[in-house]
């Protein structure tokens, strides 16, 4: 959108820098002269990216500079239709102020670079560290004055990136993009949940759950471990995609309402390709992966279950569940276990609404 001003951030190496030049690349061809501005990186650096991008637009410009007048200087010369600072952290200005990164000093850039950016109606595209917890790094204000703040999410030693928008003036935040990273850059994925399952067919301790990712239902496979404990200090309890704490209560409901002893038994949990599930719809594939490892016994095939535990051991209602069901059944599946609660459409797969994990359990032939 002219006019506008767009915040990124992500962990170190998650591949903003990347997913700007390839952006910076395809405005400068469609809608004219791009600037990339680096304060990190040298020239010779990013020529290398974009070499191994294949980028190669003789209307994307590129300068390294911290001096944020300079900078406003090649703007009035250039007259871009988009600009890209990478990284606002690294803008200085004013020299006489405090070090590069102080609050004073992010906040003064972001001020500046957003009236640039109101004012000439181009696009400023904003790079932003982020800190531990992995929120926006700087004062808050910087959040307040842009008009987009997106995160790029994901593992450094995988592929997969997801794009999520935390803040949008000009439509909803509830959509996602997903990407593979590679050696062209980033690339979409047209169909994640592809990513996510097993190629064959899962067997003991794993099940499949349709997750929502913005508005986009990923199909995710759950794989469970249950094995006796060493014996050399406490059961071991571990997840991976998935939060330990709520898997420590899932635990729990199963020992007391499906009658299984777990005191003495390590328990491990993850998902499939390292995606971050964060949605209680993935309680039951949880607990199912978990009773299915402790049977050794797989899940009947072509199924999939969902649906949120509470601690009485009921299973509670999920937003968005004939939305779910129809990916589901896209993808092949033809069965799934799911909360009772109202589905409106004619669905093509067999669904079985249950209300206890013990009803649960019995469906699967794992009682």
């Amino acid at each position: 959108m002219p006019g506008s001003v767009v915040l990124l951030g992500g962990e170190p190496g998650i591949g903003k820098s990347t997913l700007l030049l390839q952006l910076a690349g395809a405005l400068a061809a469609r809608s004219g002269p791009v600037l990339y501005i680096s304060g990190e990186e040298s020239p010779g650096q990013v020529a290398l990216r974009a070499r191994r991008l294949g980028i190669d637009q003789p209307a994307l410009y590129f300068l390294a500079e911290q001096d944020l007048h300079a900078v406003l200087g090649a703007v009035e010369r250039l007259a871009p239709t988009a600009l890209v600072v990478d990284s606002l952290q690294t803008m200085r200005a004013r020299a006489d102020g405090p070090d590069i990164g102080s609050v004073p000093q992010v906040r003064e850039s972001a001020a500046i670079l957003a009236h640039l950016a109101k004012g000439a109606g181009l696009v400023c595209l904003l790079v932003s560290h982020i800190t531990k917890g992995g929120d926006f790094a700087g004062p808050k204000t910087v959040e307040h004055l842009v008009d987009a703040a997106i995160y790029l999410e994901g593992t450094r030693d995988g592929q997969l990136r997801i794009l999520r928008s935390m803040k949008n003036r000009f439509g909803a935040t509830d959509e996602v993009a997903v990407y593979q990273m590679g050696v062209q850059g980033l690339t979409e994925v047209a169909n994640p949940s592809t990513l996510f399952l097993s190629s064959g067919t899962p067997g003991p301790g794993a099940s499949i759950v349709p997750v929502l990712e913005g508005s986009r239902t990923l199909l995710v496979e759950i794989q469970a471990l249950v094995t006796p404990a060493s014996g050399y200090g406490p059961p071991q309890r571990r997840t991976a995609g998935l939060e330990l704490n709520r898997v420590l209560v899932l635990l729990a409901v199963m020992e007391k309402h499906l009658g299984l002893t777990l005191g003495m038994q390590d328990c491990y949990l993850a998902t499939a390709g390292g995606i971050e599930v964060r949605e209680p719809a993935a309680d039951l594939g949880a607990c199912a992966a978990l009773l299915s490892s402790v049977r050794a016994r797989a899940l009947p095939e072509g199924t999939v279950v969902f649906g949120e535990v509470g601690l009485s051991g009921d299973i509670r209602p999920v937003r968005r569940a004939p939305e779910r069901l129809r990916e589901v059944a896209k993808l092949g599946f033809d069965r799934a276990i799911l909360p009772v609660q109202p589905l409106r459409g004619k669905l093509s797969l067999e669904v079985i609404q249950v209300k206890g994990i013990e009803e649960v359990a019995e469906q699967l032939g794992l009682s």
